[in-house]
């Protein structure tokens, strides 16, 4: 490699050459990490799958179920704003270890506390899941900081898309997990059938499961490619930089919170949070009071699918298409991507209060395009434009800053629009998106347009 000093605005042909099987100690680290984080899906999301047999059981009404989310958001978005400066200090590894240590206690407390009968039970179950959303806001700084250090910022689109993979592959595995767990499923070459374990069960197998996950990322993660032996110098450093250099906390606040590009971001990502939160907690119920379409229904199949894969498609798409026709630059795909999520949202304003023209299949179909979209806007802004902004020292609180405002509207998804619901009924779930897929749109085209002709980062 090169050890000139490259351009501030095109970095040479030389930043792109790897070494000798970096790409192969990458992919390890990447494989791993990637898994890990898919792992907390599965203590995240459970809650979601199980939210009508919850609801039942104990006769929640949609805002007191609301309610148990919202206190989880609301602990993961002033997870995010506090622990992106203790992962930039701890290290993305012990950060990631940390929370997800954290998730498997909790995980357990929530499933060992609803076997208790007590009257307040609605406060026991919202306090575990605040405190549960806090410790796993260790992953996302923690994720997103180690690989800040092992990609370039042209591939970084790339790993934005492949970082929503991975989370789309948790949502799948929680899926099938809490359907097969739910209703019972048989092993017919050893023939072992196992009957329904009941939904406190998805309290309990997730948890077990990411424990592996976490031993096997802690014995196989490095944080620095410096740490496996490589030396990668990045278009934002310059030759004498440390890779293991830890600025002060004081040092990193500054320099994010000061810089507008980071609040734009993040007040895009507020946006995000909203509607991507609305589709993700409330479809299961969505489907199963709206069309009775319950965990046995071809809709259900059909969703715990598609939904992801198609977050997967538009998550890796914007990624790529930023990196390589936009030459690094976000603002311009998350526009699009906007435009395109309020059209989708409209048309479901209109078409599904129709009695004449709405259908369980036209629902699904407007979900998996929202779902396209919204997890579009989530990795383009909330991961790829946060690395840009950060760099390997300060990646963690640019992305905590930011991730922690998509909760932050995430937060409105849960409570808020559960009163809606019982209100307005289930019409009132797809007019809440709509102005927050507005002003995504508004504030990322300014963006683009301020920017425009300029090699800004985060931009």
């Amino acid at each position: 490699m090169q050890t000139g000093p490259p351009s501030q605005h095109e970095p040479d042909a030389a930043f792109f050459e790897h070494p000798p099987g970096y790409r192969l100690r990458r992919f390890r680290n990447w494989f791993f990490l990637g898994l890990l984080y898919a792992s907390y899906y599965l203590c995240r999301k459970n809650f979601d799958i199980v939210a009508p047999e919850i609801s039942k059981e104990f006769g929640f009404t949609n805002r007191q179920l609301g309610l148990i989310s919202s206190g989880r958001d609301g602990g993961y978005a002033v997870g995010q704003f506090v622990n992106g400066l203790f992962a930039d200090r701890l290290g993305g590894k012990q950060a990631m270890a940390l929370g997800a240590l954290g998730t498997i206690v909790l995980n357990l407390c929530f499933g060992i506390s609803a076997w208790a009968a007590i009257s307040w039970m609605l406060l026991v179950l919202a306090v575990i899941r605040v405190l549960d959303g806090y410790v796993q806001a260790f992953g996302a700084p923690g994720m997103v900081k180690i690989n800040a250090a092992w990609f370039l910022r042209r591939e970084r689109g790339r790993f934005a898309g492949i970082f929503g993979g991975m989370i789309q592959l948790g949502s799948i595995g929680v899926g099938a997990l809490g359907k097969y767990l739910l209703i019972g499923f048989s092993i017919p070459i050893i023939g072992l059938t196992v009957g329904g374990l009941g939904w406190r069960s998805m309290f309990f197998v997730p948890p077990a499961i990411l424990l592996l996950v976490v031993t096997a990322m802690w014995l196989n993660v490095k944080n620095h490619p410096e740490d496996a032996g490589f030396r990668i110098r990045h278009e934002d450093e310059s030759v004498d930089d440390r890779h293991d250099e830890r600025l002060s906390m004081a040092v990193v606040f500054r320099k994010i919170a000061g810089n507008p590009l980071a609040w734009i971001n993040a007040g895009a990502y507020f946006c995000t949070g909203f509607v991507r939160r609305a589709l993700e907690f409330w479809w299961v119920k969505y489907f199963a009071d709206q069309w009775g379409a319950g965990k046995t229904s071809i809709y259900f199949a059909v969703l715990i699918l598609a939904m992801p894969i198609s977050a997967f498609v538009g998550s890796f798409s914007s990624g790529l298409i930023s990196d390589t026709l936009f030459r690094g630059r976000r603002s311009p795909v998350a526009a699009l991507v906007y435009t395109l999520e309020t059209a989708c949202i409209l048309t479901a304003v209109l078409v599904l209060r129709r009695e004449e023209l709405a259908s369980p299949a036209l629902a699904c179909i407007l979900f998996i395009l929202i779902s396209l979209t919204c997890n579009s806007s989530h990795s383009i802004i909330g991961t790829a434009a946060a690395m840009d902004l950060g760099g390997r020292k300060m990646t963690g609180f640019a992305a905590g800053v930011i991730d922690s405002f998509q909760y932050f509207g995430a937060i409105l998804a849960g409570f808020t629009l559960g009163w809606l619901i019982d209100v307005y009924k289930w019409n009132a779930l797809f007019a809440a998106m709509l102005p927050f897929s507005v002003i995504g749109a508004t504030l990322m085209t300014g963006i683009w347009w301020k920017t425009r002709g300029r090699d800004v980062r985060g931009s």
